[in-house]
């Protein structure tokens, strides 16, 4: 079995202007990719070679022998997850996670600042996350490079934004802050969010 690169759940130009279809196609086309072939290449003839994309994150993650499948293979997660994470269209977050996100932020858009300002902290490389616990309390946190919460016991990704500056370099040039305002304003896919909210 080989790890493979989804589809776009949307046109390559469905999130202009916010994101150009020039940015998506190296984006996307290049970057993605790449990790996606480059998990399939080091994974190829081993033990590893019949997981799931998330089983191999997970075991990559737990041995240094590993760092190099763990970048490309986590990085290949994190984006996935990402491209999820937009939406072309509007949405909403669902009552009940509207509920816990006035419970723990206070209101949507003091959620959305605090998620604005620690994407924007996030030294070099890396990604910020809506993220839950097992019983339901949202936090915020960022990771480094190809650093996922998939591989903390008990926390699980609602959203997530990539901050790496391949993600917005030819719209924004350096301007991380214009683009991760234009994402959070226009682009967030809260339905995904919603299915992932599982507080048990």
């Amino acid at each position: 079995m080989s790890i493979q690169l989804p589809n776009l759940p949307y046109a390559m130009n469905a999130l202009e202007p916010y994101i150009s279809e020039e940015t998506l196609t190296y984006h996307y086309g290049k970057h993605h990719a790449t990790y996606v072939k480059n998990t399939n290449d080091l994974v190829r003839g081993t033990d590893l070679d019949d997981n799931s994309l998330s089983e191999i994150v997970l075991t990559a993650a737990s041995d240094t022998v590993y760092t190099n499948l763990f970048n490309n293979a986590a990085q290949s997660f994190n984006h996935e997850f990402f491209w999820k994470s937009l939406s072309p269209t509007a949405t909403s977050p669902s009552q009940k996670l509207l509920d816990r996100i006035k419970t723990d932020f206070g209101s949507l858009e003091e959620f959305k600042e605090i998620f604005l300002k620690l994407a924007l902290s996030q030294f070099g490389s890396g990604w910020a996350w809506l993220v839950s616990d097992n019983s339901g309390v949202l936090t915020i946190m960022t990771t480094s490079n190809a650093g996922t919460p998939i591989t903390r016991s008990g926390i699980r990704p609602l959203l997530c934004l990539d901050v790496w500056e391949h993600a917005y370099y030819l719209d924004y040039q350096n301007r991380r802050a214009d683009y991760l305002k234009a994402v959070v304003d226009n682009l967030l896919n809260w339905e995904f969010a919603n299915q992932n909210f599982q507080p048990s």
